[in-house]
């Protein structure tokens, strides 16, 4: 299957909102280390999206990029709600929201603290809550487009000559909307 391009130039548009599709967790990745060049610090970046959607992936290549974190150590923060990334140009804090209903919890969590020169927070969840609409530098939505694992054969040399083998091949496919206001 031909794909169209994974990235479109953020450089040729004036437009306020872009797209781009990813059709695996790698992709994301990449996609999030080429985006963190648009995130110079101090950013409140709100990342939409349901569960599963691709956030915390997405925030795994802006962390690489920012030498703050491999993508490896990059976890979701549901239960621990804030991780900190420290890098040599900037401090990210990965900030999920999804069990914090009130302005009251909210402001438990000091996050007006974060918020430096050299900082970018990236919340997910952020539009729980109007302050971060109305704060927000950026804008990511996150939208499943499918999720399909297919089986395919690949040719594989043998003793005997070219046999096919199986091969299971995952894709994950996301459309990502990036909005500046």
């Amino acid at each position: 299957m031909e794909r169209e391009s994974l990235y479109w130039s953020l450089a040729s548009t004036s437009m306020a909102t872009q797209e781009f599709i990813t059709y695996s967790a790698e992709e994301t990745i990449a996609l999030g280390r080429t985006l963190a060049g648009m995130l110079t610090p101090p950013k409140l970046v709100l990342l939409r999206g349901d569960l599963g959607a691709g956030k915390t992936t997405l925030v795994k290549g802006i962390a690489e990029s920012f030498e703050a974190a491999s993508a490896e150590d990059v976890t979701s923060p549901t239960f621990t709600l804030i991780h900190e990334y420290r890098g040599p140009q900037a401090n990210l804090y990965h900030i999920d929201l999804y069990r914090i209903d009130t302005p009251r919890q909210l402001e438990t969590l000091g996050l007006d603290d974060l918020i430096t020169n050299n900082s970018i927070l990236l919340i997910e969840w952020g539009e729980k809550f109007a302050r971060f609409e109305r704060e927000r530098d950026v804008e990511i939505a996150l939208e499943r487009v499918e999720d399909r694992v297919e089986q395919r054969f690949s040719e594989s040399t043998s003793k005997r000559g070219l046999e096919g083998s199986p091969e299971l091949i995952e894709e994950n496919v996301r459309r990502i909307r990036i909005t500046t206001p």
